[in-house]
This record gives C-alpha cells, structure tokens and sequence, in this order.
C-alpha cells in the first residue's frame, strides 16, 4: 500500500463527498488533483482491492468517445466516516 497511499487517502476523501462514482469519475479526479496521476489500472486496483471500497454495480455509456460499461463504487457501511485507516490496519 505504500506506493499508493496517497492517491487512497484522495479516493477515500472524494467517494466521502460525492458519496458514489464510476472508475472514469475517480480517475479523472486523481489525474486533476496530482500533477504525477494515476493510471487506469491503478485506479481500479486500488478500488477493487482495498476493503473500504465496495462496487454497487454497473453503468455503460460514452466515455472518451466510446461505449464502456465501468463500475461504480461507494465507500463501504463501516467507513462511511472520517476514519482514513483501511479496515483491518494496525497502527
């Protein structure tokens, strides 16, 4: 989680004020908030992977001029807060 910690704490932060968004959303934001970015499949790792994140389902629609289905994310019940530890982390 080290190499990605930041970019976390971001995802975290704007799924807490927005409440739900798809891939495209979060990668757009990550790539407007750091001048270093993030790419594609290091948005979805982050979001598949770490436990305070949770994929309420699909939308399919234009994005970048073409036809995609991408997943939209919430954060999970537990992490609805303003606790930035993942769920299970040891201090």
């Amino acid at each position: 989680m080290s190499r990605t910690k930041r970019l976390r704490k971001a995802v975290h932060t704007f799924l807490q004020k927005e409440g739900k968004a798809n891939t495209v959303e979060v990668f757009d934001y990550l790539n407007e908030r750091f001048s270093w970015g993030a790419t594609m499949n290091q948005v979805g790792n982050i979001l598949s992977k770490d436990r305070r994140f949770s994929k309420i389902g699909t939308v399919r629609g234009l994005f970048r001029g073409a036809r995609y289905s991408v997943c939209v994310w919430t954060l999970t019940d537990k992490n609805r807060g303003f606790d930035d530890a993942p769920v299970g982390a040891t201090a």
